[in-house]
């Protein structure tokens, strides 16, 4: 089984691959966009995928939505991973040796309350392509005096100390990521789960009250709306694409639901069944 992800080993998305396959045996496909990563499905390089889709931070990412609604992919489960940042050296170095700290803009951010003190006694931070990588570059460079703020798991697999564990700021800081694959491997996989979550992409037409509409006949059925995210249709004005996440409990009032719906749309599709994912942490 391979399992393609964004990022080099070490990555958030290995962690999340780590702890929805637990106990599974399969290859970690590295890739270096998540273009690369949708190309390496398509191509059948891979059998599996872990895409990153929304932080509770910084909110979606958007061109996620895009890739994964072109690909005709589908969506099997989430994981919702708590971000924890650490700080990470070569053996032998203390925090006093550090003068130089990469990782990604985004984690430097999440670690200003930790950093801010060393950053006043001239310690320097550069932005990197990834929290992983600086952590390879580090451990591959033998760079001394220089740390990296990444995970835990890139401290093992780089061979690296911890030198302070925990230094995000927000400690409630979590990412979700979806697991995807084609229709093959969705139809094995939703036998063995309870479907209780689902993802949906619509077009409205350009009709006023129609979303209010649609949203009370979701109401109705006792859907519940976890997410909504609308998105421009490119090259037709004011025309907008609109991703949502419904949970239920009931699997036969949501089939009831998509069919009392279906009238009030201009396009419907199902961009996975599958069950809800709970938030995990890193250890």
């Amino acid at each position: 089984m391979k399992i393609a992800m964004q990022g080099v080993r070490g990555a958030f998305h290995e962690i999340a691959i780590r702890k929805y396959f637990n106990g599974n045996n399969y290859d970690v496909i590295p890739c270096a966009s998540f273009n690369e990563l949708f190309d390496a499905l398509h191509f059948k390089e891979a059998d599996y995928g872990m895409v990153a889709i929304e932080n509770s931070i910084v909110g979606s990412i958007l061109p996620n939505y895009t890739l994964l609604r072109e690909s005709k992919l589908r969506i099997l489960g989430e994981v919702y991973l708590r971000i924890e940042q650490h700080l990470l050296a070569l053996p032998g170095q203390n925090l006093s040796d550090i003068k130089k700290v990469y990782s990604h803009p985004m984690a430097i951010q999440q670690c200003q309350e930790f950093l801010t003190p060393l950053r006043r006694k001239g310690v320097q931070m550069v932005d990197s392509e990834d929290t992983a990588l600086s952590a390879k570059w580090i451990s591959e460079g033998k760079m001394k005096e220089v740390a990296a703020i990444a995970s835990r798991l890139s401290a093992k697999l780089y061979n690296l100390d911890i030198l302070a564990e925990g230094i995000e700021t927000n400690k409630m800081n979590y990412t979700r990521f979806l697991i995807v694959s084609d229709e093959e491997n969705y139809r094995q996989h939703i036998h063995q789960k309870t479907i209780d979550k689902s993802s949906l992409c619509f077009v409205l037409p350009h009709q006023q009250g129609r979303l209010s509409e649609v949203l009370s006949v979701l109401s109705f059925y006792k859907i519940n709306l976890t997410k909504i995210q609308s998105l421009p249709i490119v090259g037709q004005e004011w025309e907008y694409l609109f991703y949502v996440d419904v949970h239920f409990t009931n699997y036969e009032k949501y089939c009831q639901s998509l069919d009392a719906i279906r009238p009030l749309l201009s396009e419907l599709t199902i961009l996975g069944e599958y069950e809800k994912g709970g938030k995990i942490n890193e250890n």
